[in-house]
């Protein structure tokens, strides 16, 4: 855990989810221990979504839609999320918490693997979600910056992967791969980034406007 566990366990206090049905969905994934972001991170993705002039939202692995749900309830009612996830399970759970929700309107789910649905994908989105395998990550963002408009907002999930990412010797295979990523964001001239130290390191970064001339 990045934060220590007593602030950690304040702040989730003070944040509780704003709407009944993303409590059920913290509630099985504590049933069958699936990752899920959290009501820390799901708030701050509600901020960004409601003050960043944000109408279309890509998410790349969005589970069975509980960060998806948060970003959703911030949207305007023509707004749309597009989620995209490999597992057809999830994506049956997604259209029935979304549905319950009242939120079903704003969804299209696409099934695959996202970094070959990447390469299909048309126009731009004032919005990324990245939270595909952590193997993925280096070979997603040349992917993605294509597809967030200028001055949109990239956010990236377990960047400091529970602070393995700052050991000499990383103990976990897929900290080499969080590594190179996070170096990505932080050397490319077209984004700048930082990471918030919530939950398991929550990476946000701008897409600037390209220099004249």
């Amino acid at each position: 855990m990045i934060v220590h566990p007593a602030i950690e366990e304040y702040l989730t206090h003070l944040s509780s989810p704003i709407h009944s049905v993303l409590k059920e969905m913290e509630e099985r994934a504590e049933q069958i221990n699936f990752p899920i972001m959290g009501p820390l991170v799901g708030r701050l993705l509600y901020f960004l979504v409601e003050y960043g002039h944000v109408h279309r939202i890509l998410e790349c692995g969005s589970g069975f839609g509980y960060s998806a749900l948060w970003m959703a309830l911030a949207l305007p009612e023509n707004g749309n999320i597009t989620c995209i996830e490999s597992n057809s399970q999830n994506i049956e759970l997604a259209k029935h918490y979304f549905e319950k929700a009242g939120q079903l309107h704003k969804l299209t789910i696409m099934e695959g693997d996202a970094l070959e649905i990447l390469t299909t994908l048309q126009g731009t989105y004032d919005m990324v979600v990245n939270d595909i395998h952590k193997a993925q990550y280096p070979d997603s963002l040349p992917l993605i910056l294509p597809r967030l408009r200028v001055g949109g907002i990239l956010v990236t999930d377990n960047l400091l992967w529970k602070g393995d990412v700052a050991a000499d010797t990383p103990t976990d295979p897929k900290t080499p791969f969080i590594q190179q990523y996070n170096k990505q964001l932080f050397s490319l001239p077209e984004l700048f980034s930082t990471i918030v130290p919530i939950r398991d390191g929550v990476g946000i970064s701008i897409k600037l406007k390209p220099p004249a001339g």
